[in-house]
């Protein structure tokens, strides 16, 4: 048994009283949280806050290599060129963190990559997958993974091309290790990447329950889904693609794709820089008719997928420099949860720096609340929050202890301590 307290200690779902106890047994399982003077002997002071260990919705393992190779604030649609470009790309004196493009230098930027998730207190990871790298990383079951198998084809025609081959790698993933064959899905790259003939593959992929994709990471993605213009042409001609024969949806893409998906599906929308009221009033709209409380009951169809929020600032901030109106998703009620995404558009993958810039810029948001997107709110996102996201007894969600917190806010200085 062992007994930890300190300053705060969040439960994944609000702070607890001054001077809880958390109490878990030798495996890590939590017991109970006790006031202090019911706690006994033998208990652990910390200086800083307890909390749960962060669930990174949104992340690609596979892009680990690739840290410092990719220059900043290029906008998207050069940042994805220079990603195309730079797969395999090696920076300049292939440092250990970025160590260039050989097959054992990306396995061992994933192992290293891996490595830092667990010393920054993550305990499960939504990873978005092109190919198999992460594979062999993987099945050392130190974190929880769920796979995001990403498929891509905007070609309308190559849709089942593209669908058999991602079924193909879905197979690799689902037969390799121990894990469930839950823990993988199908998902979509983009709205600009995905013809509707591909949607609709992956959304009536069997046991397709859990899907993601990148949403609205920029203006320029729903001029292209309104019109079929802006810079996104960019990036087909960069890809030898054309496009002309799609003239746009005459919709923002949002509205354009997520009638595709069913009830039942839960999905993850990821970035959602350029989210827009508009969007969110579609959004309830659609929702509300398509579940049975619009004018017209009879039309009802087949229902809507529970969406959540990913938010990953400091990719957003490397790539473009701009993030989504926090404000405005709170302000309608979204579910809203946290990512890292990859090492070619971040420093780090660790949870506790997204906080931290999203404090900066959003200073009015309670720590409690950060912190509740990046426990309980990601670990029911990726359908894990019977096992993690809150001290409830039974679960072992890691304890991690946050230091160098001021006033009940993280500090620059706040770092993750891994406790269990």
């Amino acid at each position: 048994m062992r007994k930890f307290k300190a300053d705060y200690l969040f439960t994944g779902k609000e702070m607890a009283e001054e001077g809880s106890v958390l109490v878990t047994n030798d495996q890590g399982a939590v017991e109970t949280i006790l006031p202090a003077d019911g706690a006994g002997e033998d208990i652990e002071s910390f200086t800083g806050l307890l909390t749960p260990g962060f669930v990174n919705c949104h992340c690609h393992l596979e892009l680990s290599h690739m840290k410092g190779v990719l220059p900043e604030r290029t906008g998207l649609v050069d940042f994805l060129l220079s990603v195309i470009r730079g797969r395999g790309a090696t920076s300049a004196g292939s440092s250990p963190e970025s160590p260039g493009s050989s097959p054992v230098g990306i396995l061992n930027a994933i192992t290293a990559a891996e490595e830092s998730m667990l010393h920054n207190g993550i305990v499960a990871v939504g990873d978005i997958c092109n190919t198999s790298l992460t594979l062999p990383q993987k099945a050392e079951g130190r974190l929880f993974y769920h796979n995001f198998i990403e498929t891509m084809g905007f070609i309308e025609h190559s849709a089942p091309d593209r669908y058999a081959a991602s079924v193909d790698l879905f197979k690799d993933f689902a037969e390799a290790y121990a894990l469930p064959i839950e823990a993988n899905s199908l998902v979509p790259h983009a709205p600009y990447s995905v013809s509707s003939r591909l949607f609709q593959l992956i959304a009536n992929f069997p046991g397709n329950h859990l899907l993601t994709i990148h949403n609205q990471e920029s203006a320029a993605e729903n001029l292209f889904s309104q019109t079929g213009q802006g810079d996104f042409l960019r990036l087909y001609q960069g890809l030898g693609l054309d496009t002309s024969f799609f003239k746009g949806a005459g919709k923002r893409s949002m509205a354009a794709y997520l009638p595709h998906f069913h009830r039942n599906q839960t999905l993850l929308l990821v970035h959602n820089v350029d989210t827009s009221e508009e969007d969110l009033q579609w959004w309830g709209g659609w929702r509300n008719t398509q579940n049975g409380h619009g004018p017209d009951t009879a039309m009802v169809s087949k229902g809507t997928p529970d969406i959540y929020f990913c938010l990953c600032p400091n990719a957003n901030l490397y790539i473009s420099g701009q993030l989504p109106d926090v404000r405005l998703l709170q302000r309608y009620g979204c579910d809203i949860v946290l990512g890292t995404d990859s090492l070619a558009s971040n420093h780090q993958l660790d949870i506790l720096e997204e906080m931290k810039t999203l404090q900066s810029y959003f200073p009015d948001l309670p720590t409690a609340t950060l912190l509740q997107w990046a426990t309980s709110g990601g670990a029911k996102a990726l359908q894990l929050d019977t096992v993690l996201g809150t001290f409830e007894p039974g679960k072992q969600p890691g304890v991690v202890l946050i230091e160098n917190i001021e006033e009940g806010r993280f500090s620059r200085q706040s770092r993750p301590q891994r406790l269990i």
